[in-house]
């Protein structure tokens, strides 16, 4: 006979957001199941996501009170300062100085020691994760295992998977990713569009320091980003329409290298690639609810969003937190956590932050990813007086770092 196994809470995704996840909720004392198909010595390999992800300091923040930053650390690049600018490289600068038209936004101006993020390779990050959940006693990991049914009953939910075993759980928390079957098991609807855009991901490593400084200018195209990473070398998230993006990626080493050396500039001397070429298609998604009966979206299962800004892990990050809250004050004063009256306060507190930002970032790449003359010298002037104006500079700057709003006690500001 099979067996059955009882959980406070289950998890299916043991990715970036589910192992957090489980992390954040464990250590408040829930005992956590985490389902997963994929075999976590695969996940531990670099071949299995060779992309990065941008922390921001509020990010930071949940790491260190998990006790995870000090592994996370040695590998994290700091950003101290990024500038925007809207055309290519050789367009940033005037006679040495930053140019006009270009946006900078100086870590200084907020704090003389906190960076405005930083930019950590994702097989450091899964590394991280899995010892953690695997050191953790409130943790149960199920990989591979693979999902079969999930049935939701009035006191508890039951996960089945393809051997039999079933997992009883008061909640069932989706961090299946951006095409979630929970998501849609549970009937919950998605705004979702898809960009016509491809996103390539390559890490370079370059002949002069990049000096913390994360820079992105907007192409007709689209968004082209260089992220500060360790050791001389630099992510690019490069944004391109589809059908030249596949070409783009047939091309050989050296003539794609020169590709790059087109929109990059030689401000870092000479480049050569350091890993392997990424692509994932670009599309935009935002659930219309991120509650069912005994289920709660987190991540990219509830929303994904242009990686224009980076945020897209932040989000998660934050739907993580804020969830650890709710059901920490309900389960303590002796609630049913997987009722939809405490979901609705977890709804209440990340679907309006998030529909808001993930509009934002559309309208963003809506507004950068095209040629249109009198638009273009719209967005330049605009660019200009933003950044000239340091109180508005200051807030981006503190929305970049996930750091307003009302924040969940793993990424509030120490008092």
């Amino acid at each position: 006979m099979a067996e059955t196994f009882q959980f406070d809470i289950a998890i299916v995704g043991g990715g970036l957001a589910g192992g957090l996840g489980a992390l954040a909720l464990a250590r408040q004392g829930f005992g956590v199941a985490v389902i997963d198909a994929a075999d976590p010595a695969a996940m531990r390999n670099a071949a299995f996501d060779g992309r990065t992800t941008a922390i921001s300091y509020a990010t930071a923040r949940v790491f260190k009170r998990l006790g995870l930053w000090d592994r996370i650390a040695p590998g994290a690049e700091a950003i101290r300062d990024i500038l925007v600018t809207d055309g290519r490289a050789k367009s940033r600068f005037d006679d040495g100085a930053v140019s006009m038209f270009a946006l900078h936004f100086d870590s200084r101006e907020l704090d003389e020691e906190t960076p405005l993020g930083w930019i950590v390779e994702n097989t450091l990050l899964r590394e991280v994760l899995l010892d953690a959940v695997a050191a953790e006693t409130e943790i149960t990991l199920f990989a591979p295992a693979r999902r079969t049914g999930t049935v939701y009953g009035p006191a508890e939910a039951t996960v089945t998977l393809e051997d039999g075993r079933a997992i009883n759980a008061s909640l069932v928390v989706a961090a299946d990713g951006r095409f979630s079957a929970l998501r849609a098991e549970a009937n919950i609807k998605v705004n979702q569009w898809r960009y016509k855009q491809a996103g390539i991901v390559v890490t370079v490593a370059h002949e002069r320091p990049h000096e913390g400084v994360a820079q992105e200018f907007f192409l007709p195209s689209g968004p082209f980003a260089i992220l500060p990473l360790t050791n001389n070398r630099s992510s690019l998230v490069w944004t391109e329409r589809e059908d030249a993006a596949a070409a783009y990626l047939a091309l050989s080493d050296e003539d794609f290298v020169r590709e790059i050396e087109n929109r990059f500039g030689d401000y870092l001397g000479a480049l050569s690639l350091a890993g392997p070429r990424w692509s994932y298609p670009l599309a935009f998604h935002l659930s219309q609810s991120f509650i069912a009966p005994r289920l709660a979206l987190i991540g990219d299962a509830a929303r994904a969003v242009h990686p224009i800004a980076g945020q897209g892990y932040n989000f998660g990050v934050k739907d993580i937190a804020a969830l650890a809250d709710v059901l920490r004050d309900a389960r303590d004063v002796g609630l049913d956590i997987g009722s939809l009256s405490i979901l609705q306060n977890y709804q209440r507190w990340r679907r309006f932050d998030s529909t808001s930002l993930a509009l934002g970032m559309d309208l963003l790449n809506r507004l950068f990813s095209n040629d249109f003359g009198p638009l273009r010298l719209a967005r330049d002037v605009g660019i200009g007086m933003v950044g000239k104006i340091a109180p508005l500079r200051k807030i981006l700057m503190r929305q970049a770092g996930a750091d307003l709003g009302t924040l969940p006690s793993l990424m509030a500001r120490e008092s």
